[in-house]
């Protein structure tokens, strides 16, 4: 036994020497070598480079501007093909709402009434509720730039296809297609956002990527212009599709050579800097790119939460609204007296000041920490102008229109305040990826029905309007109970630590392996 413990004496003695002397951060990961290329595109990700660039996180040691520097970097790097492939996202699944308004349009589909157009917005979302959860599982086998390139070719490829496409039948086809190939893409990118930022600087992040009120601007400016387009070949909503489906293909490309998978494999970053960018993060949540419970086991996890149902009913609630405003805003907005071109123009400027609510919203929501109070003056905005709608869109065009503002924008900042909550919620890293799959592939199974909801064309869709506002006071409701929930879960813990004797705390923090769970007495909600 004492010869055992002597031969492991120089081991211990050279790993604390080691971490010791590796303030800069680069000792673990210069014993690497090389990083070795992948056998093949599924092949999953060596683990080795990250067990590297933590262990390497555990002692450097790096001033509060060198963390400022390694963020703007992530930022300058990172958020611009977010972005940018988000962008595309909302063109390829939004320009239908557009092209709606266009005669021709409707004549190449055989759409002759409200309920054949419900049909083809609602299929969309049948193969993304299946494959949202398996999908989160395969980004973190394969990694984030290549899951993203496979969805983004996908349905840049099925949008595309619309172009040539004639039939109803042929339409919907497309359609599911087009879910397929974005199932996974935007639970996908809240989960691997969390890899690079802090909780509190979550939100801001997600307005600024993932919002669709900037994709909805633009937008609604590509169709005012690209309609009057005519040719022997393509009509103007032939080219609606065809100039918004070729940059996703490109930017698919993009992804796969410049977004790295997760920070220890970011080659922007010098090994120094990879250090820093974890450490910083190991001091919030510590992500985990490796390891952790399966995907069936974080599923498990997941549905026996009431947190994750909370969050999921808050989602569902809200995103009735805006899985129809996204597609009906050119028809509501041509419904007010409209031409369809002027409606398509007139689409711009609720989306830009919702885009300024979105920002607003999640700046001051990162500012201050709070996610659950800042969720209920957005459902409240939206709430107000859903009630106008419903009550004066006969009577004054101008109220109308002031009421979309509202609407837009109310429902596109609960985004990123929702899923931005949710993901500061679940813990470990892999009950993360399953929880954040989980609240919009079942929120989008209300999706599927959503479009359903306006049924009433020849009365302004006044009772659709009713439904989306009781859907967001609900929304509203809900949202209030989860923080209360939270709060009192907090006061909990810290009451539990508090009775705790000095032997039961080390135990506790001797059980520790990497990240805190968060049925953790440890573990803090953010309310």
């Amino acid at each position: 036994m004492a010869s055992s413990q002597e031969s492991s004496a120089p081991y211990e003695a050279e790993k604390s020497l080691s971490e010791h002397t590796n303030k800069d951060g680069t000792f673990h990961q210069s014993e690497l070598g090389p990083k070795p290329k992948r056998k093949y595109f599924f092949s999953p990700l060596d683990p080795a480079y990250a067990d590297a660039v933590h262990r390497d996180a555990e002692s450097v040691e790096y001033t509060a501007e060198e963390e400022r520097a390694v963020r703007r970097k992530i930022d300058n790097t990172v958020l611009p093909l977010v972005i940018c492939s988000y962008v595309f996202n909302q063109f390829d699944r939004t320009n239908i709402g557009n092209a709606h308004v266009i005669k021709a349009f409707n004549e190449n589909f055989g759409i002759t009434n409200n309920n054949k157009w419900t049909l083809a917005l609602s299929i969309f979302y049948v193969g993304y509720c299946l494959l949202e959860m398996p999908a989160n599982v395969l980004q973190r086998h394969i990694g984030a730039n290549r899951f993203f390139f496979l969805s983004l070719t996908f349905w840049g490829l099925a949008s595309l296809s619309v172009v040539y496409a004639k039939g109803y039948g042929g339409l919907l086809v497309l359609r599911v297609l087009m879910g397929i190939g974005e199932a996974g893409y935007y639970a996908g990118m809240i989960y691997y956002l969390s890899f690079w930022y802090q909780r509190h600087e979550l939100a801001l992040r997600i307005s600024l990527c993932m919002t669709g009120t900037l994709p909805g601007a633009i937008g609604g400016l590509l169709a005012f212009g690209l309609v009057r387009a005519q040719t022997s070949v393509l009509t103007g909503w032939q080219f609606l599709f065809l100039i918004e489906a070729i940059p996703t293909i490109i930017m698919a490309i993009m992804i796969l050579f410049f977004l790295p998978s997760f920070p220890f494999s970011a080659s922007f970053l010098s090994p120094r800097e990879r250090a820093i960018a974890q450490a910083r993060l190991n001091r919030d949540h510590k992500p985990q790119s490796h390891g952790g419970m399966n995907g069936w086991r974080g599923f498990k996890a997941i549905v026996s939460d009431l947190n994750a149902w909370c969050f999921m009913l808050i989602y569902a609630s809200f995103n009735v609204g805006v899985a129809t405003v996204s597609y009906f805003l050119p028809t509501l907005i041509k419904g007010l007296g409209f031409s369809a071109i002027n409606a398509q123009g007139l689409t711009v400027a609720p989306y830009v000041v919702g885009w300024l609510m979105v920002v607003l919203q999640a700046w001051h929501s990162d500012r201050t920490k709070d996610r659950g109070y800042h969720i209920m003056v957005s459902c409240l905005i939206s709430f107000v102008g859903y009630i106008i709608l419903a009550t004066s869109v006969q009577k004054s065009v101008g109220a109308a229109y002031f009421a979309l503002f509202l609407v837009v924008g109310g429902n596109y900042s609960l985004f990123p305040l929702v899923m931005s909550w949710a993901a500061n919620a679940f813990s470990p890293t892999s009950k993360r990826g399953v929880g954040t799959a989980f609240i919009v592939s079942i929120s989008n199974c209300v999706s599927i029905a959503s479009p359903q909801i306006y049924f009433d064309p020849e009365d302004s869709f006044r009772k659709g309007h009713a439904i989306s506002a009781g859907c967001l006071f609900l929304s509203f409701l809900v949202a209030f109970i989860l923080r209360t929930r939270l709060s009192h879960l907090n006061r909990r813990n810290k009451e539990k630590l508090a009775a705790m004797s000095s032997e039961e705390k080390e135990h506790l923090d001797a059980q520790e392996e990497g990240e805190i769970w968060d049925n953790d007495p440890r573990y803090v909600f953010m309310t």
